[in-house]
């Protein structure tokens, strides 16, 4: 792989990287090597490295990567246990950028001062994430609000890193087995998009005020509205959210909250955003998730949401009632139906593999259960097996993996299987309830009208034809010359052994006509009879066997 001079750092950054994990043989294999070459920092053997060290690199290597390390923290299919524990961190330790820089941007983004802006604004950030920060702040009206504030550069930096990633992926799908399982490629693009999205704030303020519509329901359930005219594209101001994340609850406090009724009322919230709305917090870490001074959960950062189609709704609907059943067959069913298949694709395996983790998860101690590492396992074996899996269903793993993790904090006794049981008559209904939305009666309503609008002339002109004898059926049959070309074979076998059959009958039966023409002292054609029926059966076998080995040999290639 050739370097260019604009990406050498970030070669150099990626290969020291994996060099020390470990992974030599991706650095050789994607000519990286040079980017070892002189390098001090790089230690003379591969792996050995601690995942504690792994996330120190990742920050060291700047905002694309400490993101990547945040999303494979919450991808236990992909990065082993320690590791995932430590790239935890990665949430919420991240360093936070001067002062001035955020005085700088707001000013550019609002077009006033910050002093004309806000009445006071915070030097120091309420929390410091690796594409932006918050700081706490008061308008001129005298709301408290937050104001997040994107990193200085990171659009073009996050571009040249995630340009290094895509060639490096490239190469990875194009030569190695682990490429190829995963399709790095398109991991790597749907990351590209994800970042995308969450740089730009107002998107995210748009996804704020469509959740809190969508989650208006739920009386514990509280989304932080945006402060329109002092948000941009770079720039977010919102309510103010006055609560501890759940992470830093005390154990006074979790005796007092209400943690059975806030985990059941959550994890709801969060089937009716997969399943009915079709848009989801994407990232409910416990980080994200805060429990409020009223006793409510707080829902923030909607930079990663998800999205699901109607189709794609049902059949993940399907899959959780299948896991949480305990219904491996009908599971397996439905990811094979919604997945793309790869020529190599073990249907008998991924079965197997799928009854096992479905076994597995059923037998498991109430606090161990994870449904939604459970659908990540599922779609780590079907990768394994040859079949590529719609991301959607590898971001609901994720999302209600780390939704149990917060559903433990609440209540230790919460079960997502029985929560997902209780939940899907309503789901259910709700689903009705949207398809039989005004809009889509009124499609209906169109779609009959053209229907009988037609029915008339149609009618007459069947009628006309069946009175003239001019109505033709016309079917047609799959693969209609193969299934009549063994038809005629096998009426060819049956007419071989009749005729062999006749001819061994008729030679018996002559045996008992005395003539002057015979052979070895029996009747001559008795014996040519019985010669003719040994011949004919001798070549009608040796003709089947031949036959046999030929289709065998085609159905192989």
């Amino acid at each position: 792989m050739k370097l260019s001079m604009q990406h050498l750092q970030h070669y150099q950054q990626l290969a020291r990287l994996l060099w020390k994990y470990g992974r030599a043989d991706v650095v050789v294999g994607v000519g990286m090597e040079d980017a070892i070459e002189g390098d001090e920092s790089a230690p003379p053997h591969p792996g050995g490295a601690s995942p504690e060290e792994l996330a120190d690199d990742l920050e060291a290597m700047g905002p694309t990567y400490v993101k990547l390390g945040q999303v494979l923290s919450s991808r236990p299919d992909l990065v082993p246990a320690p590791y995932i524990a430590a790239l935890s961190r990665l949430h919420d330790g991240v360093k936070p950028f001067p002062f001035d820089e955020v005085e700088q941007i707001v000013t550019d983004e609002l077009g006033v001062r910050l002093s004309k802006a806000f009445s006071s604004f915070d030097h120091v950030p309420l929390a410091a994430a690796s594409l932006g920060q918050v700081h706490a702040a008061t308008l001129r009206d005298g709301r408290q609000v937050v104001v997040k504030v994107q990193r200085p550069g990171i659009e073009k930096q996050i571009a040249e890193d995630m340009e290094v990633l895509g060639e490096i992926a490239e190469w990875l799908d194009a030569h190695t087995e682990f490429g190829r399982r995963h399709r790095l490629q398109l991991i790597i693009e749907e990351f590209r998009l994800v970042l995308k999205q969450e740089l730009d704030y107002e998107l995210e303020a748009n996804h704020l005020r469509t959740m809190a519509k969508n989650l208006a329901g739920f009386r514990r359930i509280f989304v932080p509205q945006p402060i329109a005219s002092y948000s941009t594209r770079r720039v977010l101001t919102m309510e103010h959210v006055r609560g501890r994340k759940l992470t830093a609850l005390g154990p006074l406090t979790s005796l007092e909250m209400p943690g059975a009724e806030l985990a059941e009322e959550l994890f709801s919230a969060y089937l009716k955003q997969v399943l009915v709305d079709g848009l989801f917090h994407a990232d409910p870490h416990p980080g994200n998730v805060f429990l409020t001074s009223d006793q409510r959960i707080a829902l923030l950062d909607f930079g990663m949401v998800g999205t699901t189609t109607p189709e794609m709704q049902e059949k993940l609907l399907k899959i959780l009632i299948a896991v949480s059943e305990g219904q491996s067959e009908d599971a397996a069913s439905v990811v094979i139906g919604m997945s793309q298949v790869a020529e190599d694709f073990d249907e008998a395996s991924l079965r197997r593999r799928i009854g096992q983790l479905v076994i597995e998860q059923r037998d498991l101690a109430l606090g161990n259960l994870n449904v939604g590492r459970t659908l990540l396992e599922v779609s780590e074996s079907a990768a394994r097996d040859g079949l590529y899996v719609p991301s959607e269903l590898t971001l609901l793993g994720k999302t209600l993996m780390q939704l149990d993790q917060i559903g433990k904090i609440l209540d230790p006794q919460f079960d997502p299987n029985a929560a997902i049981r209780r939940n899907a008559s309503e789901i259910l209904a709700q689903r009705m309830r949207k398809q039989a939305s005004q809009g889509s009666m009124l499609n209906s309503i169109l779609e009959l009208r053209d229907f009988a609008t037609a029915l008339p002339s149609r009618l007459n002109k069947i009628m006309d034809g069946v009175a003239n004898s001019e109505l033709e059926l016309k079917v047609r049959a799959v693969d209609a010359g193969l299934v009549m070309e063994g038809l005629q074979k096998i009426a060819n076998r049956i007419a071989a052994g009749v005729i062999l059959a006749a001819l061994i009958v008729g030679a018996s039966l002559l045996m008992q006509v005395q003539t002057r023409f015979q052979l070895w002292g029996y009747p001559g054609l008795a014996i040519l009879c019985f010669v003719a029926a040994a011949a004919g059966g001798f070549w009608l076998v040796i003709g089947i066997f031949i036959q046999d080995h030929k289709d065998r040999k085609r159905t192989r290639q």
